[in-house]
């Protein structure tokens, strides 16, 4: 049987909240914007998860939210790092003999566990998959001084979501060569997992259905949507 561990992110400061709290620890009907995300992936089919925190808060979230929910797949908790690529190879560094991991953003409360299985299913058919819905909004690209320079069709253009989900070794190695790259400063910056996969093996990234509920909280208006 294969090992999946879902590696939450929730490193955030939460700085375009314009709040003194992390958004993940903002509250969102009646628990933490984190806690909802954790309790899906608890009432999924994943064997365990890892929790990738801020520094210093590797106790708190033991206390409010593994011990408090009654997560029992939680298998670690760890610090992230500067950068979200460095939290996201902590996290890989903490996971113990898994085949595939679910990367996810912890401020992505509307996860549903039929997302998650939709994950799990399609990382063991392809190696690497992502969540996405297709863009409901005509698309523009635009030059360094806002001049259109073309119009991609829509029924091409995907909007990323997480989990973002793979092998493990797949990840592991991809997200080492990434991290020695921008140590060295050769690195190009990657915006999600997907793209360090994509810069460092010739796998091909599948889409899968995602969920337009599944938005990540970034600013006030998100909080009150």
């Amino acid at each position: 049987m294969s090992k999946f561990t879902a590696i939450v992110l929730s490193g955030g400061t939460g700085k375009r909240m314009q709040s003194d709290i992390p958004k993940q620890y903002l509250i969102l009907k009646d628990k933490p914007v984190l806690a909802h995300s954790l309790l899906a992936f608890e009432e999924s089919n994943v064997d365990d998860i890892v929790i990738v925190c801020g520094a210093g808060d590797e106790e708190f979230i033991r206390k409010e939210f593994v011990q408090k929910y009654g997560l029992s797949k939680v298998s670690a908790v760890c610090a992230g790092g500067a950068e979200r690529y460095d939290s996201v190879y902590n996290g890989l560094k903490a996971c113990s003999d898994s085949d595939y991991v679910l990367i996810h953003d912890g401020a992505r409360p509307y996860l549903t566990v039929e997302v998650i299985q939709r994950n799990m299913d399609e990382a063991v058919k392809y190696g690497a998959v992502v969540t996405a819905v297709k863009s409901l909004d005509t698309v523009k690209i635009a030059d360094d001084e806002g001049f259109v320079t073309s119009t991609p069709d829509r029924k091409n253009v995907y909007l990323m979501q997480t989990p973002q989900s793979f092998k493990y070794e797949l990840a592991f190695d991809c997200y080492d060569k990434y991290i020695k790259e921008t140590a060295k400063g050769t690195a190009v910056k990657a915006t999600d997992d997907a793209q360090v996969v994509e810069m460092y093996s010739d796998v091909k990234v599948k889409l899968i259905e995602g969920d337009y509920s599944n938005i990540k909280i970034t600013v006030p208006k998100d909080l009150e949507r």
